[in-house]
């Protein structure tokens, strides 16, 4: 078992605990803030994005959804996604991806392949 305590965890994203199977992670975006362009960060892990605090837009294959406190939203393996901060506060999220997608430093384990490395053989 392993208890993690999230209250001091306000930096933009932090991995909280990994096991074999999944993985939990803390995402905090300023107002005005997005997660970057809209893409498949994760293509082998479905992130389940809970909303503790704060209010935002989820732009998940181009279908948009508005975000507020206890929503869950599922982003599935493959589709590309953006989550931006709409709201005047930061936007607090609890995300847990199954299986793991990031390594102990917050980096990508499996990052989707570009279309330029799909036209180029070898890749």
């Amino acid at each position: 078992m392993k208890h993690i305590r999230t209250a001091g965890k306000r930096k933009e994203f932090a991995v909280l605990a990994t096991a074999r199977s999944a993985q939990a992670a803390m995402m905090v975006l300023p107002p005005g803030e997005s997660t970057g362009e809209v893409q498949n960060e994760h293509p082998k892990s479905e992130q389940w994005l809970y909303v503790v605090s704060g209010t935002g837009q989820a732009t998940v294959n181009k279908r948009k959804v508005q975000l507020g406190p206890q929503s869950l939203l599922l982003i599935e393996k493959g589709e590309a996604h953006q989550i931006k901060n709409t709201g005047k506060q930061p936007l607090v999220t609890l995300n847990v991806y199954a299986p793991p997608a990031y390594d102990g430093k917050g980096d990508v384990l499996f990052r989707a392949k570009s279309w330029r490395d799909r036209l180029t053989p070898g890749k």
